[in-house]
């Protein structure tokens, strides 16, 4: 019986995104002039024609000047500090991005938006292994990145896991290096994944390594579905449902700012425990429903600061609630 190395397993990887109805690329066979190239060189991160022909699609209402402007503006967003420029774009993609145009003879605001959280499949789904990116110093491959509507949201790194001396903290590590050298991937994403093919773990760009967690579920009911030593396929079926994943990325990432950004994102047990919150408080506060919304039990440390936070967004952003009124209580000053 022959051993998965690292190729094995990126391999699995890209099957179980296809099947989530992902379309795959080779990193190689689109670089700079192959023949479906889609970067004029390495230093882009952003694939340009996927992202304005998304755009184009999503803002069919919008000027096409004003959305080749926008384009512009999100591929060189000038914030050079990496958690400072993904705080800023991670607006534009879960709120939309500010743009102003003059139509008979007024000045008109609109956002415009990166992607359309209402309709899933008219968005652009795309991954990508062995992408090379071209940094100051040298060019670096990670293994696999996920793209919507031309943006990279995720990267996914792998270790050889018939290598002894490659853990999944190898991985983690090589993450690291990877925004160092290539900072500009990651101005746009969204969660990083790391995996030794027997362990995988998600974390947010600023999570060190203690804040990197499974994602044991896929259907928000059944705890490690899959089965042991299955915690790659768990996540990527998991996280990476479209809708899910969509989900993740609007309502599930947040920032601190004490004197450093912290980007966190919620845990598996976070995310289902607010999407069952929030139905239960559109039941409850129907005319005829019973005004109570439940208890959700939690240990120490488990997230309820984060979890509390996120459910608070998505009741604020939820229609069938209207305009709610939130209160929080707390035993912390």
């Amino acid at each position: 019986m022959s051993l998965i190395n690292e190729e094995h397993l990126e391999n699995q990887c890209i099957d179980w995104f296809k099947d989530l109805k992902y379309e795959y690329q080779n990193g190689y066979e689109i670089n700079p002039h192959e023949i479906k190239s889609e970067r004029s060189n390495f230093n882009e991160v952003i694939l340009e024609k996927r992202l304005l022909l998304s755009l184009k699609k999503i803002n069919r209402d919008l000027p096409t000047k004003v959305i080749d402007n926008a384009v512009s503006n999100i591929l060189n967003p000038n914030i050079n500090e990496i958690n400072l420029c993904n705080r800023e774009i991670h607006k534009w993609i879960t709120k939309g991005l500010k743009v102003n145009y003059i139509k008979d003879d007024q000045e008109i605001g609109h956002q415009l938006k990166l992607i359309d959280y209402e309709n899933i499949e008219n968005n652009d789904w795309l991954i990508v292994n062995q992408y090379e990116v071209k940094g100051d110093k040298r060019i670096r491959r990670p293994d696999v990145v996920v793209f919507v509507n031309g943006l990279p949201l995720s990267v996914l790194e792998f270790k050889n896991p018939a290598d002894i001396k490659a853990d999944i903290w190898s991985a983690f590590n090589q993450l690291q290096t990877y925004k160092e050298d290539i900072p500009d991937l990651f101005n746009t994403n969204g969660v990083l994944v790391i995996s030794d093919g027997i362990q995988a773990r998600m974390g947010s760009l600023t999570a060190p390594q203690e804040r990197f967690m499974r994602w044991r579920t896929i259907d928000g009911e059944t705890t490690d579905p899959l089965g042991a030593y299955q915690d790659l396929e768990t996540l990527i079926r998991g996280l990476f449902d479209k809708e899910t994943f969509l989900n993740f990325i609007r309502y599930f990432c947040i920032f601190e700012d004490d004197k450093t950004i912290i980007k966190k994102v919620a845990g598996y047990h976070q995310f289902y425990a607010v999407q069952k919150a929030l139905e239960k408080v559109v039941e409850a506060s129907q005319v005829d429903g019973s005004k109570k919304g439940g208890v959700v039990w939690h240990t120490q440390g488990a997230g309820k600061s984060l979890e509390m936070t996120c459910l608070a967004g998505r009741i604020i952003s939820e229609p069938r609630l209207g305009n709610p009124t939130i209160v929080m209580v707390t035993d912390r000053q």
